[in-house]
Formats: structure tokens, sequence, C-alpha cells
């Protein structure tokens, strides 16, 4: 390489956005290509990543493992559930776990995973903990998807300040033959195949340095049978979990219940509202209350079509209110929720005021004028 061309470029190689954000951007664009639903991240560190692909509605576990627990601890109440995932549950089920211990061991808490990310952990790796690495991931782990970036070593020249390697923890840094020959390796060997990209484009005129960080894809040829699995399966947990969050999901009884009993008490209160509007808009009109009708098209459009039933239709008799849960159960989100009229009785059996034979959500409202 010419030296006047590479002092050129070394003050001008600006990453836009930040290299660790194009990395990261790529694991994105892979999760929402392939739709993993377990995905572990081998040297976490700071759990950067994790944090991202948590939002992710397809992930149902996440796993995070690194050889520094300080480094983990410092950063690992970030992927705790908020307030507002208990307020409003989602309806996937997500664990979240961290595990203290190095990628040359095998421990069965990392097997079934569907993707598994190991962005810039093989450089530093010592040189018998790389031995083992191949082994452990594609071997022993063997995911769908393995996605493996490091530092592209015939980039370097371009870097203001990089003397040897870019970090003074790096063990090594490899070029692009390097990489590309150990990977199609392991490919081989473990029955993956392996395609070539990166991330961080060089200077134009400079494509033969290749990209900044190099980053190999390794897709599994055929499925992983369970036997072959178990028959490898470690009798003991070499990992030190340090970390486990479950977070609030409708498909735990206790949250759907939940989110049933306040949706349908949501929806009664709707009703019932707009019913009693009218019934005394009717009221003081003579003439307009001898014909008044609580029939749904009093509250409004979207509620006539739903309502096509004499029997859903809420009503007043006295100082009750009473609204159908045939009508109740008509509405999207309750219907979505509990999937079947029956689920939806049984969810809010003994949470919500009934009538006597359970049919129609019941108001009193004597009591309410009495509190007004």
């Amino acid at each position: 390489m010419d030296k006047n061309f590479q002092e050129e470029f070394t003050q001008i190689v600006i990453f836009e956005p930040p290299l660790y954000k194009q990395r990261y951007q790529f694991v994105k664009d892979l999760v929402e290509k392939y739709k993993p639903k377990k995905v572990a991240d081998l040297g976490c560190a700071d759990c950067s990543l994790l944090r991202i692909l948590k939002f992710y509605s397809c992930i149902e576990v996440l796993a995070g493992l690194d050889i520094c627990a300080n480094v983990m601890q410092e950063k690992m109440h970030t992927l705790s559930p908020l307030p507002v995932d208990y307020l409003q549950p989602s309806e996937r089920s997500l664990t979240v776990t961290l595990h203290h211990g190095s990628v040359a061991h095998k421990d069965p808490c990392m097997l079934g995973f569907d993707l598994v990310t190991c962005i810039e952990l093989i450089e530093h790796l010592e040189e018998s903990e790389l031995k083992k690495f191949p082994e452990v991931v594609f071997g022993f782990m063997a995911p769908s998807i393995v996605v493996i970036s490091t530092p592209n070593s015939d980039f370097n020249p371009l870097l203001p300040g990089v003397m040897l390697y870019r970090h003074p923890d790096h063990k090594f840094e490899w070029n692009q033959a390097q990489f590309q020959s150990w990977a199609l390796e392991t490919a081989r060997c473990y029955d993956y195949s392996v395609e070539f990209t990166g991330v961080g484009h060089p200077p134009t005129g400079m494509e033969k340095v290749g990209f900044c960080t190099q980053i190999g894809v390794f897709v599994r040829k055929c499925p992983q049978t369970g036997e072959s699995v178990q028959s490898e399966k470690p009798t003991e947990a070499v990992y030190k979990t340090v970390f486990k969050a479950v977070y609030p999901s409708l498909k735990d009884e206790k949250y759907l219940q939940n989110a049933v009993v306040s949706e349908v008490i949501f929806t009664a209160q709707i009703i019932k509202h707009r019913l009693m509007s009218k019934r005394e808009e009717y009221s003081d009109d003579p003439e307009r209350k001898s014909k008044f009708q609580p029939s749904m098209d009093c509250f409004s459009d979207y509620l006539g079509k739903l309502v096509v039933e004499k029997n859903m239709e809420p009503f007043v008799s006295g100082n009750e209110v009473y609204i159908p849960l045939a009508t109740i159960f008509s509405f999207p989100k309750v219907n979505r929720l509990c999937g079947t009229f029956e689920k939806l009785c049984k969810l809010i059996a003994g949470k919500v005021t009934l009538n006597s034979d359970g049919s129609a959500v019941m108001f009193n409202i004597e009591h309410e004028n009495e509190e007004n």
C-alpha cells in the first residue's frame, strides 16, 4: 500500500453511524429476517445488545454469557421489567438470563438456541480457548445460525493510532484471508455453510482492504436431532447464573386474568355511560321518551354493527344496569384476549359483579348517584 495514500485516508475514516451501532444493526436485521425465538449473546459484556433485542416480539428467551461478571452486573438491572411491563403485559413470554463463564466450556443451559451472536469476541480469546470454541459453539450448542464479527486487520493501517491491535485485550486480529480460512474450515467440520460480509465500508479506492469489521454468518445445514444433543449433554452445569428476569406475559394465567378483568370492566363502563347518557337525553323529551329503546345504535355505529341479537342489548332495570357478556365479548380486544366465550366466563368468575345467571355485568346506579 502506498504510504502517502495511506496517510491521506488515515485522517478521514469516520463511521456514521458508529461502528458498534452498525454491528448491532446487522444483528437486528438478522433477527427481523429469521425471527428466532431463542437468542444467546456470547461475550455479552455490558448487555448492550441484549437490551436492544429484548424489544423484538419474536424472541422469547435471551441469554448472555461473559467471562467478566463485574461488567455484566454493572448494567444487568437494565434488563429487568419496567412498571409498564406489569401494567400492560405482553402477549409473548420473555425470559432473560445472564451467565458467568467461558465460551471454552460446555453447559446445558446453552442448548436449544436458534441464534448465537459472537460480536467482537473471538479476538479476546487465548489460543487454548479459541481451539475449544468451535466445538462448544458449533458442535455442542449447534444453533441454527451463528454470527461472528471480528476486526479486519487489513483495515488497521487506515485507523489513526492503531499500531498493532485495536484494543489492549485483543490476543490477535485476523486479516480477511485468515478469518475466512478459519471460518470455512469450522463450517466444514460442523456441517454449516458460511457467508462473509461486514460493516464499516473502506474509503473509495481502498475497497480491497475490506470492511473494518468482518462478519461470518454460519447457517446449519441439517437440523440437529434431540437425541444427538442429549448424548453430548454434560451432567453438571459449569456456568454461574448471575441474573434472571421473567417478564409478565399474557401467557401466564394470572396476568391474563388481570388484563381480561380490567378490559371487561372498562368496556362495560363505556357501554353503561353511553346508555345512561342516551337515557337521560330521552327522559328530557316526553315525546322521545316513549320511543326510547336502549339498543346499541344509541351508542355508536360500531357497536350497532356488533350487536345484532336482541339478547345482546344492554338494558336498565330499576337501579340496575345490565351489560350482556355477549356484547362485551364482541369487542376485538376482549375477544383476542380470551379466545372463547367460555374462557371469558372462567377468567372473570368471582372478579366481576354479574347478574344471577352470569350472563351480564351488573352495575348499581343508585350507589353511584349517592357517591356523586
